[in-house]
């Protein structure tokens, strides 16, 4: 099967789960709100982002793993597929008894961290050791996962996850509708992690017969792989400045506002998240796709990749953030009442940042298949400006500066610094087509978007009051985004223009394939 097609085969069965997922998600928060109220769901919020920081010691490991793969499943090469994941194997472990024993003195400073909220603190730490226990199910059982993702089958784990994460909350809002325990709800997390990760297990063994399960490496293997360890302690770096930059919003907001001011965020959080991952899906098998075509050092197909990817990540975070910025606040009134909607300026900073996270795509994805993670200055410099920025006007404007921190780190040191770096040391050639084209794309985007604004404020009626309304609010603001924009990316947009030729080719033979 073609990277393509495989890329195809992720992006499909992705958006099939999304669409199950996010229904499931929605309402079950709803009613997680309802029966077991803003504290508790604030609280795990702000467990999970303590886990998050927590998993830096993780140190990047997986990605480097990953990008050392691409080769030997290029290749063929079984016996360097399973030397690479026993190596992963023996890694995993060691870092899984220190994500423990952190865990264990972290909690220790509960009384004094969570004196101030009226749930027991038998139940922060069932919470809590419920969720490191799930988190540690990554390192001594499903660290194999890696292989299906670095070789295009992303849509495996996507499957069992998401079938797996739909049932648990229809469970866990069943639970909660019916008893309204909060104990059972927690342990219902653990039981349906146990429960995917036989599963994945299971399908692992099915794809990989010949892959070793057991990770029985000793230390030495180590010494064979001084390439991985380099770029490890290279990603860590980089994993604390996306730590800060994804995973300290809650702590923030925690410390800076309220514990039930992370349930309020977390609404407009799932929102972005979800949608974040769907584009993900999509992107998922083009990552592989992406450290082969780079195995291949075929420059011209290189650039050529790039700006398709380059233009439908535009085009695909231009047309969210319409969506999104329209839609968003009809949507949480709706689905959990108007006093859960946050100032204007939270939703506007969000939308900025989602679409950045999207545009990034393209020189993210070709970084990380060159290997390129020397630059370990970057991600500790992001980290600290955005802190620096979120906690000082975290104080004054509460979580629109706690958003400022993030959105002023993002502008430095992704949409600037990170452009750069792929060029010198990966394309190795001038950065100027970059910007050219960048900034080309940048101006059409600001172009719809400030003229789509105007249109829909004038002639769309926004405030709509029930779900069936609200649906055919965004199917429209989404026609009109989509056309519009997609019109003058087709028109100006070279690498738009090459992705809808590449499209309707592959649709064609499909077509003429089933029609024989």
């Amino acid at each position: 099967m073609s990277r393509v097609r495989k890329s195809i085969k992720n992006a499909k069965i992705g958006i099939f789960f999304f669409g199950l997922s996010i229904l499931a998600q929605f309402f079950s928060r709803k009613i997680f709100l309802e029966f077991l109220g803003d504290e508790f769901m604030g609280l795990t919020g702000t467990l999970r982002s303590m886990l998050s920081f927590l998993n830096l010691a993780e140190l990047g490991i997986g990605t480097a793993i990953g990008y050392t793969l691409y080769k030997p499943i290029f290749d063929n090469d079984k016996i360097e597929i399973n030397k690479v994941i026993g190596l992963l194997g023996f890694l995993y472990q060691r870092i899984g008894l220190i994500v423990l024993g952190t865990g264990v003195v972290a909690s220790l400073f509960f009384p004094w961290i969570f004196n101030d909220t009226s749930l027991s603190i038998g139940l922060v730490y069932f919470t809590f050791f419920s969720f490191l226990a799930t988190t540690l199910f990554s390192y001594f059982v499903n660290y194999h996962m890696v292989l299906l993702e670095a070789d295009q089958k992303g849509y495996v784990v996507q499957g069992y996850f998401q079938t797996s994460n739909i049932i648990r909350l229809i469970v866990q809002s069943l639970v909660s509708y019916y008893f309204q325990s909060l104990y059972v709800w927690v342990a219902l997390e653990l039981f349906f992690s146990i429960l995917y990760c036989i599963i994945l297990r299971i399908k692992v063994k099915e794809h990989y017969p010949w892959l070793t399960i057991r990770a029985n490496e000793t230390k030495n293997i180590i010494k064979e792989y001084p390439e991985v360890i380099k770029n490890i302690k290279q990603l860590f770096v980089h994993k604390i400045g996306s730590f800060v930059k994804d995973g300290t919003d809650n702590i923030l907001v925690f410390a800076l506002v309220s514990l039930e001011s992370v349930a309020f965020f977390g609404n407009y959080q799932l929102i972005f998240t979800k949608l974040t991952g769907l584009v993900k899906m999509v992107f998922s098998g083009t990552r592989a796709g992406i450290g082969n075509l780079v195995a291949e050092n075929n420059m011209k197909n290189i650039f050529k990749v790039f700006w398709e990817i380059q233009a439908l990540q535009f085009f695909i975070g231009g047309v969210l953030g319409l969506v999104l910025y329209h839609c968003i606040e009809p949507f949480i009134t709706i689905w959990v009442g108007e006093e859960y909607i946050l100032d204007k300026s939270v939703l506007l900073l969000l939308v900025i940042i989602f679409f950045i996270g999207q545009i990034r795509g393209a020189v993210e994805f070709f970084k990380n298949a060159y290997g390129l993670f020397s630059d370990t200055w970057a991600p500790a410099a992001e980290a600290i400006v955005n802190l620096l920025i979120s906690f000082i006007f975290g104080r004054m404007l509460g979580i629109s500066g706690i958003m400022l921190g993030t959105l002023v780190s993002l502008v430095l040191f992704v949409v600037i610094w990170k452009p750069y770096f792929l060029y010198k040391h990966g394309f190795k050639t001038s950065l100027w087509p970059y910007w050219k084209g960048f900034l080309g794309h940048l101006f059409l985007f600001l172009s719809v978007f400030i003229g789509l604004n105007h249109f829909i404020q004038s002639f769309i009626n926004t405030e709509v009051n029930n779900y069936g309304a609200w649906i055919l609010l965004v199917v429209e603001i989404t026609a009109i985004s989509a056309i519009s924009y997609g019109l003058l990316l087709y028109i100006f947009a070279t690498g738009f223009k090459n992705l809808t030729y590449r499209v309707i080719k592959l649709v064609s033979k499909k077509i003429s394939k089933n029609g024989h």
